[in-house]
């Protein structure tokens, strides 16, 4: 039986390196390198057709444990809640009020660079989370 050893998660998106660079502002990543043969993306973009330009990116985790995000270009729009999203975990191991505090800094941290807060699940208790959408809409949470 084959082991899977790694795994890269794919966003359908409208604009693969602007959503690219914003996941890595939001996770710490960096831009993955360009395609084999190739010293940078805007040199691997234009040894391609010009429809097929700037159709995928990707970004990586510089510690090299966290997964590949892949980013490809499709011609639809989103249009129904994401079936898998991403938890962004920031309140690991915190409780109640010290948990909310660390997840609202987050949240005040992601806002200006265009994320938007949808709601805070928080019954008062040790536990919340944050429901929020990328730049092109893509529901994650800070958990």
């Amino acid at each position: 039986m084959t082991s899977i050893r790694q795994v890269q998660v794919t966003f359908d998106c409208a604009e693969p390196e602007r959503l690219a660079r914003f996941w890595c502002e939001v996770l710490g990543y960096v831009v993955a390198p360009p395609p084999a043969g190739f010293a940078t993306w805007e040199e691997f973009d234009r040894s391609r057709p010009p429809e097929d330009r700037g159709a995928w990116f990707a970004c990586a985790d510089p510690t090299g444990v966290g997964p590949r995000l892949f980013f490809q270009r499709v011609p639809e729009g989103k249009v129904v809640k994401n079936r898998v999203h991403l938890d962004v975990r920031v309140g690991t191991g915190l409780l109640g009020e010290e948990r909310l505090a660390a997840l609202e800094a987050e949240c005040a941290r992601l806002v200006p660079l265009g994320a938007v807060r949808v709601r805070l699940l928080y019954d008062g208790g040790d536990d919340a989370c944050i429901v929020m959408q990328d730049i092109e809409g893509n529901e994650f949470c800070l958990d």
